[in-house]
């Protein structure tokens, strides 16, 4: 341990070398940035001020935005600061703080977006029975179970990367700090634990995603057997954009963990993740 230096602060990638390149990249993510940030809360405030909007797919659309908004706040905030201040450093408590909430607001993500996928079934296929089921209180129930699964998700995944000092290279090539490239850098059994840890959670993963599968076919089924046009036309207003919402949620998910781990090319995790939050407010 002697010929060991503990890491306490990580150097995160550069967009570019030349200042005046790094100053407008700041600007632009800034702009994209307040853009989102008012997209969730007109979004949010629309849903909460509106009487007619105070319903089972709206409740749950308001805590997507919710999340929407925590989740690009937790890094392009600090990318940003790091490009206008020419300072790439983050903490070891700033880098846990950014994965721990990341992972918190996307599992929950993940966990709403199946939510109102039932939601959308049991309103298409079982309509009489969509009073009964989707009551507000369990609602607020499924609501509060995503935001606790994101949580503990959250909490075990980040507990066991940080668990051990940091003793490797202190160099993160991506803009932020995230699961694949923070475990690059860290050691060996630390690794191997997380590949454990990511290959349950995959499993549940697959479940909910057979879980969807069936829903949908359940879902386009019944909406192509309706015999009214405008029907079929409003049904499928309501669950075709959660499913691309959900599309790109599981793209920009798997482009994250499964994608190559480059030195040079990082900058496709960022273009997604920001795809993803553009779309979501079209």
């Amino acid at each position: 341990m002697s010929n060991c230096t503990i890491i306490m602060e990580f150097f995160l990638m550069e967009f570019s070398s030349v200042r005046e390149l790094q100053v407008l990249h700041a600007i632009l993510f800034l702009l994209i940035y307040i853009a989102a940030l008012m997209g969730n809360v007109l979004t949010i405030a629309a849903i909460v001020t509106d009487p007619h909007l105070h319903r089972p797919m709206y409740f749950f659309l308001s805590n997507l935005s919710l999340l929407d908004l925590g989740c690009i706040s937790v890094t392009l905030p600090k990318f940003i600061v790091n490009s206008l201040t020419g300072n790439q450093s983050i903490s070891l408590h700033g880098c846990a703080a950014q994965i721990f909430f990341f992972l918190f607001f996307a599992a929950t993500e993940f966990a709403l977006l199946v939510a109102m996928s039932y939601d959308r079934f049991v309103a298409i296929c079982l309509p009489l029975h969509y009073g009964v089921t989707m009551t507000p209180l369990r609602c607020l129930w499924v609501a509060v179970a995503s935001w606790v699964s994101g949580l503990l998700y959250s909490a075990v995944h980040t507990g066991n990367m940080f668990r051990l000092p940091f003793s490797g290279s202190n160099l993160i090539h991506q803009f932020f700090c995230d699961i694949p490239h923070v475990l690059k850098v860290s050691s060996s059994e630390i690794r191997d634990t997380e590949y454990i840890l990511l290959a349950m959670s995959s499993t549940l993963v697959l479940f909910c995603f057979v879980f969807l599968i069936i829903s949908y076919t359940y879902i386009f089924s019944t909406v192509f057997r309706m015999p009214s046009v405008e029907g079929r036309y409003k049904a499928l207003s309501t669950c075709l954009p959660q499913l691309i919402i959900l599309f790109l949620f599981l793209l920009a998910g798997m482009v994250t963990v499964l994608g190559p781990i480059s030195d040079t090319s990082p900058v496709q995790s960022l273009l997604i993740s920001m795809t993803y939050t553009y779309c979501l407010h079209l």
